[in-house]
């Protein structure tokens, strides 16, 4: 039994949800002089926020980093090792974070108005490059994106709304998602079964409780797991009741391991169709076909792949459990439709999905990657 119950008969308190949409504060150990939070509003009226690390030089190239769906910038700024954010003020780079309306930083997966990836790659990344160029000029901009924040952010290059990018590094998933079928079915599944019932699964148990709705899904995430964490098992042994995994377990360090209900919130089933959608196209697909405002975007990413104006690095860990072999797919696929586009691939031996930047070894492992990529086009 991995749960333990109260000695006590009463119900928990009733869970406390966020409706503010001011960001919770980031955890890191930079000098807090250094960190400037910029809140912004997007054109649909959306609050995001953007996070700039100040060098104190004013000629560093700067580079966006885009967290996956339920993460945060959080994800690049670990305190308990050396953090993607470290490598970049070290290599001589300026870094900005963007909170997209996904971030388990803000509340928008649990309360507020529902959203599509359509409105990340027409609303939220373009406004974040749009605000960062305002403040350096002519400087290069690149972009590292993890899982979702690269799907979506090659929705929008696709599209022509970030331009003149000087590189880009996406990993985990780009234009060709890939999910195993045990995980397309149970995904179809829980939106159909749970869409009455739940708007979103949660990853902390403690915060959910014992006797909530949401028992019976950490009950089917533990079935066979090998860490008796619930949180972890949700993550690592299901993803969300997929049946998929996030990370490679044994390149968490411990303090990264207590942390996964921090670093990551509740998945909102509600993205499920668009996310379906796109799984069944083996493409980056809009949701919106007949709504005007989204017509900035093409139908298919794939088919406008041309339109991509900068080098690409697909970068995927070789035991990735989510998104499978979606970046070396991606890689041939460009490499047959595309070939004149600069694409290139780097698998990660050991690694998993989220592991890549959260990873007690990624610094030794992953970074040196990202870095000698961003190095060969500053």
């Amino acid at each position: 039994m991995i749960f333990k119950a109260t000695t006590s008969c009463t119900r928990p308190a009733l869970r406390k949800v966020r409706t503010t949409a001011a960001l919770r504060p980031l955890r890191h150990r930079l000098d807090p002089a250094r960190v400037e939070e910029i809140p912004f509003r997007t054109s649909d009226g959306v609050r995001l926020g953007l996070t700039r690390v100040d060098t104190g030089d004013t000629g560093r190239p700067a580079v966006l980093l885009l967290h996956g769906h339920t993460a945060s910038a959080d994800m690049f700024l670990l305190p308990e090792t050396r953090n993607l954010v470290d490598a970049l003020l070290d290599d001589g780079y300026e870094p900005w974070l963007l909170d997209w309306r996904g971030s388990c930083r803000l509340p928008y997966n649990e309360t507020g108005q529902k959203y599509t990836y359509d409105d990340v790659a027409l609303y939220d990344i373009p406004a974040a490059v749009s605000h960062i160029r305002g403040r350096i000029g002519d400087r290069p901009l690149f972009v590292v994106a993890h899982c979702i924040g690269s799907l979506t952010l090659s929705l929008s290059m696709t599209a022509g709304l970030v331009p003149g990018l000087a590189g880009v590094v996406s990993q985990g998933v780009f234009l060709t998602p890939k999910l195993a079928g045990r995980t397309s079915l149970r995904m179809s599944a829980a939106g159909e079964l749970l869409k009455t019932r739940i708007d979103h699964i949660p990853v902390d148990f403690r915060k959910a409780g014992l006797w909530s709705k949401y028992t019976p899904l950490f009950a089917l995430a533990s079935r066979k797991a090998s860490c008796p964490d619930p949180t972890c098992q949700i993550l690592h042994n299901s993803a969300w009741g997929t049946g998929a995994s996030l990370f490679v377990h044994q390149n968490l360090a411990e303090v990264t391991h207590d942390r996964l209900a921090e670093l990551l919130g509740p998945a909102p089933l509600w993205i499920l169709p668009h996310l379906r959608r796109i799984e069944l196209a083996r493409s980056v697909v809009r949701w919106h076909d007949t709504d005007h405002r989204y017509q900035a975007l093409p139908p298919n990413a794939l088919d406008a792949a041309g339109h991509i104006d900068t080098p690409v690095l697909l970068m995927a860990g070789s035991d990735n459990g989510l998104w499978l072999d979606s970046q070396r797919l991606c890689h041939q696929v460009l490499a047959h439709r595309q070939p004149q586009l600069d694409v290139t691939y780097t698998e990660i031996p050991g690694y998993g999905h989220l592991d890549t930047f959260l990873g007690r070894g990624a610094a030794l492992d992953v970074f040196g990657h990202i870095l000698e990529f961003l190095g060969e086009r500053r």
